[in-house]
């Protein structure tokens, strides 16, 4: 009896996003370009870009090439798979560190480079949650993250969370920022703004609030919630790392 995958009914993308099966290119007729796995990616990465995820189909991707949407079908098997290979391409190529620079300003780079990554292709957020499949680019972005961790004393669960503590920050900061703005700038002068009008009137009930929301809007250091909740995080680890060391 075959023995069943452990990747169940994502097989398909798991062998498409490693390429443990062959591709096969369609050769070029005319004055129609060939089409490959990874221009079909790129077509949705700038649909989903533009237009988010929802707008995304097989039939709108093969429209950009000038296909039919039967011809996709021999490079990638349908929607899901397509998804999984643009995250994938989407995600990019991991920062690779230089252990002397320390675990802190690595750590620091990653999430900086993450936080850049979710802001350029917002739709990323929504995709990458629930069960399903890691690609190569995905997968290199952990390796990245724990390599900048080697040398600490945290042992290897501790690294995994450390790495996982980082990353919900940075998700939840790029979800912060598309959700309170219809632009991908600057979101905390605009909250303020909304507070500052609802509070109008209101600071007998809400004193505190009041208090900060009047602070915060005179301050000059506004739009650092990322910033202020990495170092945050970092300072934490950093306790842990010198208790382990002395431990």
């Amino acid at each position: 009896m075959k023995k069943k995958s452990i990747f169940g009914d994502r097989a398909r993308s798991i062998a498409l996003l490693w390429q443990l099966t062959p591709v096969r290119e369609r050769p070029h007729r005319g004055p129609k370009p060939g089409l490959s796995v990874e221009r079909i990616a790129e077509a949705g990465i700038s649909i989903a870009d533009a237009e988010g995820l929802v707008a995304v189909s097989m039939q709108r991707v093969a429209a950009t090439f000038g296909f039919t949407t039967m011809s996709l079908y021999r490079y990638v098997p349908s929607k899901t798979e397509l998804v999984d290979l643009m995250i994938d391409m989407a995600m990019g190529n991991a920062p690779v560190f230089d252990r002397a620079a320390g675990w802190r300003a690595n750590l620091e780079t990653w999430a900086g480079h993450m936080w850049s990554i979710f802001r350029a292709h917002p739709w990323l957020l929504g995709a990458t949650v629930g069960h399903r499949v890691i690609g190569p680019n995905e997968l290199g972005w952990m390796e990245s993250a724990l390599t900048a961790l080697e040398g600490t004393p945290l042992d290897g669960a501790e690294k995994l969370d450390a790495t996982l503590v980082v990353l919900g920050h940075v998700r939840n900061m790029a979800q912060q920022t598309m959700t309170t703005s219809s632009q991908q700038g600057a979101d905390e002068p605009l909250l303020l703004e909304l507070l500052t009008e609802l509070l109008r009137g209101r600071a007998d009930r809400y004193p505190a609030t009041t208090r900060v929301v009047t602070s915060a809007s005179a301050s000059p250091l506004q739009n650092q919630g990322f910033e202020f909740g990495l170092a945050r995080i970092l300072d934490g680890l950093g306790h842990l790392i010198v208790r382990r060391s002395y431990s």
